[in-house]
């Protein structure tokens, strides 16, 4: 019996405001809080409400029948925590149903996990797992980076913290011949490796409501048909949450076809399986290694690295906020490490990304700037600004002690 394994992410960013020196303190000196606010709003209203209502009675329906995994950012949790607490209690329902595996990532949904010293991805990591802990009531054993970021260094790490398992993009460049609908394992660290089969999953995340697509439309006994054929170990389904209403909307008919599903899958040989279960029924097959100037990524074409750090406005932005690690760390501030941390996001990245076509088309989309370039001008703005706070701050600390000590 081939599993089914379907994982969905849930994020959203601290977007930056149009910066702008002025009296204002703290977190929203930095980050847009009526913008965030009502984008975070829109998308409740549009897909976290609707789909948590939708999948909560299928867990009901189906009991047993029916299982999924889910990945919900540090930000996202922190946002539902200040605007809607009532979603927690969604996440809380399906984790008490037993058939909702929930993962564990960078609290920030950052990319330290590219940082040579592991120190704040494991700061992360461990902050986010402290999250699911207090607000959901679950440890998740399970680990899934940013944007499915993966290279050996990032495996080892999820092992050595007792990860069970890790998730990572099924990429063409890296399996060659290879099928990613089988169970590998990690260079080095032999931690179990589930992968996404891009296809069928983007299927369902960005071809759904294309017209121009020749299988256009899709239904839930369509697509569970062709899954069906697939006669390997698990085939793995990861996506965006915000794909049903948000990225497809409700008039795509996504919702009917999420509603449809767990009933489609009863008719067929499949098994919905969490991760957990998938790394129990089944043995790696081969060894995957990854170095870690080959680090994949499930983002546009290249998948690797390129939507965040594909030209030099990027790498620029990245490496000075980098490097403000040490001194944002010696000021003892939490504020200024709440706000430094936040800006390792990797949205803000993602935002100055230059590409053309169809994965431009996806970065504008997700972006509040008119052009990458009008985002890179306005992230610096930021940074120096927040740069010259933590200077000061180190100033002012280092001529109270120097006071003191001459007292």
């Amino acid at each position: 019996m081939t599993s089914l394994c379907m994982y969905f992410q849930m994020h959203q960013p601290f977007r930056v405001r149009q910066f702008w020196p002025d009296d204002r303190t703290g977190f929203f000196r930095y980050f847009d809080e009526e913008g965030n606010r009502e984008i975070f709003n829109k998308v409740a209203r549009k897909c976290y409400r609707p789909a948590n209502r939708v999948l909560l009675e299928s867990l009901e329906e189906q009991g047993k029948n029916f299982k999924f995994s889910l990945s919900i950012t540090g930000t996202l949790l922190e946002q539902c925590e200040i605007w809607e607490p009532e979603l927690l209690g969604d996440f809380r329902d399906m984790a008490k149903s037993g058939q909702v595996e929930f993962l564990d990532e960078t609290c920030y949904h950052s990319l330290t996990g590219l940082f040579e010293d592991k120190t704040e991805f494991i700061e992360e990591i461990k902050e986010h797992s402290r999250m699911m802990s207090g607000l959901l009531g679950v440890k998740p054993r399970i680990f899934r980076n940013t944007e499915l970021l993966y290279n050996n260094s990032i495996g080892e790490i999820a092992a050595e913290l007792g990860y069970k398992a890790i998730l990572t993009e099924g990429a063409d460049h890296m399996l060659g011949w290879r099928s990613p609908n089988f169970l590998y394992r990690a260079k080095g660290s032999g931690l179990p490796i589930l992968l996404r089969n891009y296809k069928l999953s983007d299927d369902i995340g960005y071809r759904f409501s294309a017209r121009w697509w020749d299988e256009y439309p899709l239904t839930a006994d369509k697509w569970v048909n062709w899954v069906s054929g697939i006669k390997d170990d698990t085939v793995n389904i990861f996506m965006d949450y915000e794909t049903f209403g948000e990225h497809q909307w409700k008039e795509t008919g996504i919702f009917e076809f999420l509603r449809n599903l767990p009933e489609e899958v009863r008719k067929t040989s499949l098994s919905f399986d969490t991760p957990s279960e998938v790394i129990k029924k089944y043995k790696p097959v081969a060894e995957l290694d990854i170095g870690d100037f080959s680090t994949v990524s499930w983002a546009d074409m290249e998948r690797d690295t390129s939507a965040w750090l594909g030209n030099d406005m990027q790498r620029r932005c990245f490496e000075e906020t980098k490097l403000l690690e040490p001194y944002v760390k010696q000021t003892g501030d939490a504020e200024l490490l709440r706000i430094w941390k936040h800006l390792l996001t990797s949205d803000h990245y993602y935002y100055m990304c230059t590409k053309w076509l169809g994965d431009g088309d996806v970065h504008s989309y997700f972006s509040v700037h008119p052009s990458p370039f009008d985002a890179a001008v306005n992230f610096m703005a930021v940074l120096m600004d927040f740069k010259a706070k933590v200077f000061k701050k180190l100033r002012e600390t280092s001529e109270k002690q120097s006071g003191a000590i001459q007292v």
